[in-house]
């Protein structure tokens, strides 16, 4: 009997299921691994070589490193864990180094593939992996099945509600993101009077913020002392490994950038740490607020 026949690759939170985390920077590894933990099943986490967050405290749980070089033994290293389901979570922020791989007899054949994803940006090289894990025997699974407390409704989160001038940033900030989104540029933007001033790039939403924050600073800002943040999925975005996300972090960084609120999109995002981040922003006077999903009428 083969391995993926003595256990069918069905839901993660089956008893007798097995997950790893591929664990990248940022809260959502942990999120996900408190939520398998709080429904009695023991995650194994992979975490990426110099991405995870010190914070995250990924380490409490059963745990490796890898090396992004070393991806060619990650189906190695999974079936020895009696792996049954992967979840890809957190940033990664950079890429292999194809030359210094030494692909193994498994990865071989998907090395053509695997040089070609590396030139379609981020979307087409997790595609890849997921391809890659798929036809290896395991079932790759979004953060969005395993934990679904954690997708953005829509409506408001907490007490604050976005202005006219603020809904005027919010379509302006949407359609930004979706622009960039659909070049597999980032999730997000940043508008203000009704234009968007920032995009999200490789770097992430963080860095992003920090930038509106120092133009902000620096005066080329002056004069306009609200602004919105928008994230949204990419149009046809793989959706188990890539999915926008907000939490207390993104509050923090939105309020030192001096904007009024943050927009996601519901249904294709995830907010961390909900009620931390619906405390943070009443305390500091942020909305915060889920869209109708795009492909809603």
């Amino acid at each position: 009997m083969t391995r993926t026949e003595s256990n069918p690759r069905g839901r993660a939170g089956d008893p007798h299921s097995r997950v790893c985390i591929i664990a990248g920077g940022g809260n959502l590894p942990g999120a996900i691994a408190e939520g398998l933990a709080n429904t009695g099943l023991k995650p194994f986490v992979l975490m990426v070589e110099g991405e995870p967050d010190a914070e995250a405290g990924l380490e409490r749980y059963d745990h490796e490193t890898i090396a992004l070089e070393d991806a060619p033994s990650l189906v190695a290293r999974l079936r020895r864990r009696g792996i049954t389901h992967v979840v890809m979570a957190g940033e990664i922020k950079r890429r292999p180094r194809v030359a210094a791989m030494r692909p193994g007899i498994g990865l071989l054949r998907f090395v053509p593939s695997l040089i070609r994803a590396l030139a379609k940006g981020d979307d087409g090289l997790l595609r890849f992996v997921v391809e890659w894990l798929e036809k290896s025997g395991f079932k790759v699974v979004g953060a969005h099945e395993i934990v679904p407390d954690l997708v953005a409704v829509e409506g408001t989160f907490g007490n604050h509600s976005p202005s006219e001038a603020d809904w005027r940033d919010i379509k302006a900030a949407r359609i930004a993101a979706e622009a960039i989104g659909a070049l597999d540029i980032g999730q997000g933007a940043v508008a203000i009077g009704g234009r968007a001033i920032a995009l999200e790039g490789i770097e992430g939403t963080d860095a992003m913020l920090e930038r509106v924050r120092d133009l902000r600073d620096h005066g080329r800002l002056a004069g306009k002392k609200r602004g919105v943040l928008v994230k949204c999925a990419k149009p046809g975005q793989e959706a188990r490994t890539d999915l926008p996300s907000i939490g207390p972090r993104t509050v923090i960084g939105a309020h030192a950038a001096g904007l009024a609120g943050i927009a996601v999109e519901a249904g294709h995002s995830l907010v961390l740490d909900g009620p931390d981040m619906i405390a943070q922003a009443n305390a500091l006077g942020l909305f915060v607020i889920g869209l109708p999903p795009k492909d809603t009428p």
